[in-house]
C-alpha cells in the first residue's frame, strides 16, 4: 500500500512504518506541526518518502492514517479526493474524563483504533468503529549496564506538561537519587527545579544515541501522572531496565511486579528509586524481567500483524498478498 501519516508522534511512527508498505510524510516549507516530514533523531527506513504538501494530489494513496482531529479536513484539502483512512487514538482523554466524547463518536465511517485497552475503556467513542492495537516497539536490545547510580526520566516539554507529566514531583524523586532527564524542550529544567547539583538534562539526542545513555543509568523513573502509554517506558523495559512508575491508566498492565515497582503512593515510589539506585544486583534482575515483559507483550511484529490485519479489512483489494 501507499500509506499518507503525518510525522506527529515520532517513536510510534517509527514502529508503524516498519511494516513494508510506502509512507508518505507531508511536508511544509516550515516543518510544523502538519508538515515536518521524515524524522531526523528517528531511524526511519528508505520506504519513508517525504512529500511537499502541495504535491500530494498527484500522488496515489491508498490509505491515509490520522492522528488529530483536523487532519481530515486537510487530506480532503490535498489530497481532493476520498480516500479510505483510519484514525489513531494515542492520547487519554482530557478534562471532565469519563465524559470525554472522542472527536470521531458520530462518525461511523472511520475506524478508531485506541493504541491501549485503558484508552477504550474510558473514552466515549460512540458510534466509531473501535479497535485496540497495543504498542509494539523495534527492540534496541538488551543494551543495561545500570554503571551510574542515578535514575533515567525520558520526558518531552516537561514544564508545559507539568502535573500531567509528574515534572512537580522530580524534586522529591531527586532526594532519593539523581536524576538525568532526556527528551525535548528539557534545557534548563534543572535550574527551573532547583536541582542543578542533583539532575542532569540532555536535550532531544537521537533515539540510538539515547537509548545508549539511557541504558547505563541504574533504573528508570516514570513519574506520568495521566498518559496513555508512554513508549518510552516499553523502550527503557526493552533495554533491560527496572521500573519505578505511577500505578496509573495503562502502566499496572504493561509492568509486571518482578520488572519494577508501581505505586499510587509516592513514599513507595520514592523508597523503590532509592533501594534499585543502590543495590545494582537486584536492578540488575528486575531489569531482566522487565525486558522478558516487555518482549513478550510489545513485539514490533505482533504489532505490524495486527495493523496488517485491520489495513486488509480497510482496504482489502490492496491487502498484503492479494
Amino acid at each position: 500500500m501507499r500509506i499518507m501519516v503525518w510525522h506527529v508522534h515520532g517513536s510510534w511512527t517509527t514502529s508503524f512504518v516498519q511494516g513494508g508498505h510506502d509512507y508518505l510524510v507531508p511536508l511544509t516549507p516550515d516543518r510544523g506541526p502538519d508538515g515536518r516530514g521524515r524524522a531526523r533523531t528517528y531511524p526511519w527506513p528508505d520506504n519513508v518518502h517525504e512529500v511537499p504538501y502541495d504535491r500530494l494530489a498527484a500522488e496515489h494513496v491508498d490509505l491515509v492514517v490520522y492522528q488529530r482531529p483536523h487532519e481530515i479536513e486537510l487530506a480532503g484539502e490535498w489530497l481532493g479526493r476520498d480516500v479510505p483512512g483510519v484514525y489513531v487514538e494515542h492520547n487519554t482523554p482530557a478534562g471532565d474524563v469519563p465524559k470525554t466524547r472522542h472527536p470521531l463518536a458520530d462518525r461511523a465511517d472511520i475506524p478508531l483504533v485506541h493504541v491501549t485497552h485503558f484508552n477504550d475503556l474510558f473514552w466515549d467513542s460512540g458510534r466509531a468503529p473501535t479497535h485496540v492495537i497495543e504498542h509494539g516497539v523495534v527492540d534496541p536490545g538488551h543494551l543495561y549496564t545500570g554503571e551510574l547510580a542515578r535514575a533515567g526520566v525520558v520526558v518531552n516539554e516537561p514544564v508545559r506538561r507539568w502535573r500531567v507529566a509528574g515534572t512537580d514531583l522530580l524534586p522529591t524523586f531527586a532526594a532519593a537519587a539523581p536524576l538525568d532527564v532526556f527528551g525535548m524542550k528539557v534545557t534548563g529544567l534543572p535550574a527551573t527545579l532547583g536541582l542543578a547539583d542533583d539532575m542532569a538534562a540532555f536535550e532531544d539526542l537521537p533515539q540510538r544515541e539515547m537509548h545508549a545513555e539511557l541504558a547505563r543509568r541504574r533504573v528508570y523513573l516514570h513519574p506520568y501522572r495521566w498518559t496513555s502509554l508512554g513508549l518510552s517506558l516499553i523502550e527503557a523495559m526493552m533495554l533491560g531496565m527496572p521500573v519505578v512508575a505511577m500505578a496509573t491508566t495503562e502502566a499496572v498492565e504493561a509492568v509486571p511486579p518482578e520488572a519494577g515497582v508501581i505505586s499510587t503512593k509516592l513514599p513507595t515510589l520514592v523508597r523503590a528509586l532509592e533501594t534499585f539506585a543502590t543495590d545494582p544486583e537486584l536492578a540488575a534482575q528486575a531489569g531482566k524481567a522487565a525486558r522478558s515483559a516487555a518482549l513478550a507483550r510489545y513485539d514490533v511484529r505482533r504489532f505490524l500483524a495486527d495493523w496488517e490485519r485491520l489495513l486488509g479489512e480497510i482496504v482489502p483489494d490492496r491487502a498484503a498478498g492479494s
